[in-house]
């Protein structure tokens, strides 16, 4: 429900006053707001609202009121009840006009009276300039109709709400609040409202006012990417307001000196996106390059561009008609200025001219953007005509010296202006089909005719694909710093998505072909051409692009031109066949050369998915297949990437339902084997899974494979990889099974894999012997070479618990005297201290004893002077000796050997010599422990005796011995009074 009356307010803006009323909910009471709003020529110029809501938009109670204003504004106009003074003058005779004057001067003598008297005298002189023009102003009637127009803008909440966003640092949607204010600043400049540039101008001072900037320089570290894209944007839209091709020269130069003001402060963030290149260089004592190069900020291209104008009579023709041509063909000194057909050329650096042609469009002068735009595509067809001209010439040169130079100082992919992108939306927006129904879909483009073209097939759209493959095929050095690096990548991704919008018909593919053609023959001016540029941006993400593009139209060119794109030549001359795992392999080395590429792991994965796309493409052409095999095996530095692209080519080559294309199977083999060999001498985590997963492919492709990779291990696996990964896989039932082999196969792979187990046993018998016995079982002649090289290898190249393993191993195999005798050589490399009584090899001990005693009593008699020699731990000894004497020894029973059954004695070799090295290893420990002892270690130590005296009892004089013993740790401890006094409580 709304009350309405305009009121008129001095200066021409009518006011429209009015309450509106929130009707009740469940939840809460009616309110009423009262609202207020100016406006003039149709613009609400300011508005109040009682809700109180402040925000740059308005609210809800606002747009109701000026909805009602809309849709009534015609009974208004029936209701009459006020009326503009200007009509009631009309209305008025003499007398009451004069009534009027004298009224209004008494009201407002102070202020009006010397005004009156000046406008008396002037209206009384005949020849005065009032008395020239028939009528008088209207002050109800507000601006004239060319005036600028005037929106509300709430200045105060402009500014709040940006500071506001950007203190949540680019977190809970911030940045898109932020770019939806960049979206209302460009709707402004489009809609030739003057506000455009006094909104931007708030947005700006906030942002030099982000708190954070001074951190950033201080700590030198470079500002997120999400805010890196907001000054960008920022920097980009300056561009746009200077070069508003109507603007006045007074509003110029007020934003050149903001703009120089904003761009000398310490603070401003650099075009380049990292103070690092101001602070001093640590890794290396070049001389600084930004000694040499201006300091340039976001704002530097905006202040560059407020020495554009627009006064050039060529550059109005061209924006002004569509019909503009050479007069005649060729006149002489207009050959820069038309191609040879006569169209109209414009020849300004190419992000300067695109950065005219955004202007143009965002100031609404999108017609003007169009013509401006085609003349640049003229230039840039002849441009790339004459470079493939003078590249003609040179060819055979440039190609023998194998080096070439770029011949732009900037890429226009990545460059803070986005000239290729501001070219392509201009010409598609003119080819964009409009759907009514307003439901979010891809956009439908359709050809338009572009005027004066000599070639009838082309339009607009076909103009738009071919900018955008110049543009991405252009050569370009890669700039230096993280942020542009990062810049280039994603501008390439924003354009390939917007070329990949396009349905491509016959006209396009045309286009497509004939600019791919181009790219590939176009010497120094492409990045696609045959020589390039050390470190020239990689080409493989649009490669990728034009790839799958014409791949269903001209198979050949698509794969000339992929496989032309798979080079990344600043790897080549540093990196050699190693592993490049690492993304800065190969570039750190040198590292004053050239400058570091950041974005180069991105750019390695790029490759592998062009070479992972040409693979799928390829399957089932042998041909193609062994093409693009070499060109990955040429280009691709890193491992672990062409370990991908077997697994790829892996999975394409076995489909689940269908047989597996053997081609790809081998390739997919073939790139395996050379990550194996590329990661052989390099540490790799990823190492086991590779190794594990080439046996599964050589599996897939056949007996011959696993023959061959088992043949030629040495140059593919550690010896240790290759006897317990790769042949145990080999020889396991699974393999045998998948393979379905005969026995003739299955001997085959028996024998490679047992020849295969001796050499690895020899080259690394510490790690790979028992895995050898292992897989020499079934064959006597290769089990005996395996036993005989582990024999050998123990006396130097063995552990004890490695020896101990396969002397167990021995044993379970059924061969007891073989086990005892490796027990043996084991014993020899063992050394237990008194202390030692929780040592791991403690086991193997007692079970090397309780192995001899189970085969006889020469066995035993052999490895007790072993076991003495060995072991120091008192403990240990007594409990082999109490083993010994439970049981007669040569229970396993040997056949041809007669076993006595007597029970060994402790007075007699073999024995007795353990139950001495037992009792002096007591007597020893006993005095190592008493020199450290602490009283609440006294209990155990009494224990401890007490299982002593129990050892020296089994000698026929240990009573006499012990007692012994006792009387001395009395006499050389006497000062430990109260242990001594529990020593002889126990003992006597």
């Amino acid at each position: 429900q709304q009350h309405h009356k305009p009121i008129p307010t001095p200066g021409g803006n009518l006011l429209f006053l009015g309450t509106v009323t929130e009707p009740a909910t469940s939840s809460e009471t009616e309110v009423t707001h009262k609202v207020a709003i100016s406006f003039d020529r149709c613009k609400i110029t300011s508005v109040t609202c009682g809700c109180g809501n402040k925000d740059i938009f308005y609210c809800a109670h606002v747009v109701a009121l000026s909805l009602y204003r809309i849709r009534y504004k015609i009974k208004q106009k029936e209701k009459g009840k006020k009326t503009c003074p200007a009509v009631t003058l009309f209305q008025m005779n003499r007398d009451q006009l004069q009534k009027l004057v004298q009224y209004l001067i008494t009201a407002h003598h102070t202020e009006v009276l010397p005004t009156a008297q000046k406008l008396a005298d002037e209206i009384l002189s005949s020849n005065s300039e009032i008395n020239q023009v028939h009528g008088a102003p209207d002050p109800t009637a507000g601006a004239s109709i060319n005036d600028d127009n005037c929106w509300h803008l709430d200045e105060d909440q402009v500014r709040e709400q940006v500071k506001q966003f950007l203190s949540q640092g680019g977190y809970y949607g911030s940045g898109k609040q932020l770019n939806s204010m960049f979206a209302k600043v460009r709707e402004m400049l489009r809609m030739r409202d003057s506000n455009g540039a006094r909104m931007l101008t708030l947005i700006t001072e906030q942002f030099m006012a982000d708190p954070r900037l001074s951190l950033w320089r201080q700590q030198g570290t470079g500002m997120t990417d999400k805010c890196r894209q907001l000054w960008d944007e920022l920097g980009a839209l300056w561009v746009c307001v200077v070069l508003n091709p109507h603007c006045k020269s007074e509003e110029k130069s007020g934003w050149l000196k903001q703009l120089k003001k904003w761009g000398d402060t310490d603070v401003c963030p650099l075009e380049d996106g990292n103070y690092g290149s101001e602070l001093p260089n640590i890794t290396n004592a070049l001389p600084q390059n930004s000694l040499s190069r201006p300091r340039r900020t976001v704002f530097s291209r905006s202040v560059e561009a407020c020495d554009l104008h627009w006064q050039d009579s060529h550059l109005q023709r061209i924006i002004s008609s569509d019909h503009y041509m050479s007069p005649s063909y060729q006149r002489e000194g207009e050959s820069l200025l038309f191609n040879p057909q006569g169209l109209p050329l414009w020849l300004d650096h190419v992000p300067t001219a695109c950065a005219r042609v955004d202007a143009l469009r965002s100031h609404g002068y999108s017609r003007e953007a169009l013509r401006l735009a085609v003349a640049i595509i003229n230039t840039l067809r002849l441009q790339q005509q004459r470079q493939m001209d003078i590249y003609k010439h040179q060819k055979k040169e440039l190609l023998q010296r194998g080096v070439t130079s770029t011949t732009n100082l900037e890429g226009w992919v990545g460059h803070p202006l986005d000239p290729i992108g501001c070219l392509f939306i201009t010409l598609t927006e003119t080819c964009l089909c409009l759907l009514s129904d307003g439901e979010p879909r891809p956009p439908v483009y359709h050809h338009v005719s572009v005027w004066g073209s000599s070639d009838g097939g082309e339009s607009y759209l076909t103009l738009a694909l071919e900018v955008a493959l110049m543009g991405m095929g252009q050569q370009r050095i890669m700039p230096e710093g993280l942020y542009a690096q990062d810049k280039v990548c994603r501008n390439e991704e924003q354009i390939i998505a917007k070329m990949q919008e396009l349905e491509l018909d016959d006209l396009l593919v045309q286009t497509l072909r004939k600019q791919a053609i181009h790219l590939l023959e176009a010497g120094p001016f492409s990045g696609l051409g045959e020589v390039i540029h050390r470190e020239s941006v990689p080409m493989h993400t649009f490669a990728k692009y034009l790839f799958s593009a014409l791949l269903p139209h001209d198979a050949d060119l698509a794969y000339k031109l992929a496989l032309r794109a798979m080079r990344l030549p600043v790897l080549e001359s540093s990196a050699g066949s190693g592993d490049v795992g690492h993304p800065h392999h190969g570039i750190s080395i040198v590292p004053s050369r050239y400058p570091r590429w950041f974005t180069l792991g991105h750019l390695e994965s790029q490759q592998c998915e062009l070479a992972s796309t040409m693979l799928t493409a390829a399957k089932g052409d042998m041909l193609r297949l062994r093409t693009v095999l070499e060109a990955i095996q040429k280009n691709i530095h890193s491992s672990s990437l062409i370990f991908k692209l077997a697994q790829d080519a892996f999975k394409i080559a076995t489909p689940a339902e269908s047989p597996p294309d053997i081609t790809l199977l081998n390739v997919s083999l073939e790139l395996g084997l050379q990550v194996m060999r590329m990661t052989l001498s390099t540490l790799n985590w990823r190492r086991r899974e590779m190794v594990r997963w080439l046996v599964t492919c050589a599996t897939e492709v056949g007996l011959r494979a696993l023959v061959s990779i088992l043949q030629s291990w040495y140059t593919l696996f550690t010896p240790t990889e290759a006897t317990s990964i790769v042949a145990a896989t080999v020889m396991s039932h699974n393999t045998i099974l998948r393979l379905s082999l005969d026995y003739p196969q299955r001997e085959e792979l028996a024998s490679c894999a047992r020849t295969l187990a001796l050499q690895c046993a020899m080259k690394d018998p510490q790690n790979c012997a028992l895995s050898a016995l292992t897989l020499c079982e079934k064959d006597h002649i290769a089990f005996e070479t395996a036993y005989q090289i582990v024999i050998d290898a123990a006396s130097t190249g063995m552990t004890y618990s490695q020896l101990f393993t396969i002397a167990r191993y021995m044993e379970h195999r059924g061969y007891p005297l073989r086990s005892f005798k490796l027990a043996s050589l084991a014993m020899t490399h063992l050394n237990l201290a008194y202390n030692q009584d929780t040592h791991p090899a403690i086991n193997d001990v007692l079970w090397a004893c309780a192995l001899s005693h189970s085969l006889g009593k020469n066995e035993l008699a052999a490895i007790i002077p072993l076991v003495v020699k060995s072991v120091h731990c008192a403990t240990v000894l007594s409990d082999i000796l109490r083993r010994c004497t439970m049981t007669a020894p040569g229970l396993a029973g040997i056949p041809g050997r007669r076993n006595s059954g007597k029970l060994m004695s402790t007075d007699k070799a073999p024995l007795r010599q353990l139950l001495d090295a037992t009792i002096s290893a007591y007597i020893n420990t006993t005095h190592s422990r008493l020199t450290h002892i602490s009283p609440r270690h006294y209990g155990e130590f009494i224990e401890f005796l007490s299982k002593a005296r129990e050892t020296f009892l089994l000698a026929q004089d240990g009573h006499i011995q012990f007692a012994q013993f006792i009387d001395n740790l009395k006499q050389i401890y006497k000062g430990k009074k109260k242990l001594m006094m529990l020593v002889r409580e126990r003992f006597g």
